[in-house]
């Protein structure tokens, strides 16, 4: 790889650490790990071509165009975290893979997951995690984290609440966003 090409890279993998938390290769590989896939696989619940995430992972493209696409990423990463946690089997897992990349995101069991698993391993469906995530998608296909951030900045000192709205569900984890939602639930 050129100078060039390097420097390219690292561009790409910063911008990613912005918008993502952290470069898409190391978020993905981590998925992989943790529930058991191939990037084929893991390609084909995200929606995206094998040669797409191909790029994503190596830094030669830095965004996820396809706000679909960012939310299935959000709920792999949720369920990974499940998963991790002991709360949901592999077996449940596969079936929440399939429910995922069926969906734009849609909590991590799916939209039907809590009428169809009864019994103590059932994960109950969470709507706030859903209105949430569709909130994040939205500002994200609109604007980037730092865009979001300066955004947020400057309505601070006028429009505080507006700015922390901006904060949280436009850069904020979705674990964040769903306490903050649910704060101000009546």
């Amino acid at each position: 790889m050129d100078a060039v090409q390097q420097e390219s890279t690292e561009k790409a993998r910063e911008q990613q650490t912005t918008w993502y938390g952290e470069p898409l290769g190391t978020l993905f590989r981590r998925l992989i790990a943790d529930l058991g896939l191939n990037q084929a696989r893991l390609a084909g619940v995200l929606g995206l071509s094998a040669p797409m995430l191909s790029q994503l992972m190596s830094g030669q493209r830095a965004k996820i165009g396809n706000p679909a696409v960012v939310q299935r990423v959000r709920a792999l990463q949720d369920l990974a975290a499940e998963v991790r946690a002991g709360r949901v089997s592999a077996a449940e897992a596969t079936g929440a893979m399939d429910d995922i990349r069926r969906t734009a995101g849609g909590n991590v069991l799916g939209p039907t997951a809590s009428s169809t698993r009864s019994g103590p391993a059932a994960v109950p469906a969470n709507p706030s995690k859903r209105v949430v995530r569709e909130i994040q998608a939205l500002l994200r296909s609109v604007a980037d984290a730092t865009e979001i951030q300066s955004a947020a900045r400057l309505l601070g000192d006028s429009h505080p609440e507006l700015a922390e709205f901006l904060r949280v569900y436009g850069v904020a984890r979705t674990r964040e966003a769903i306490e903050h939602y649910e704060s101000h639930q009546g």
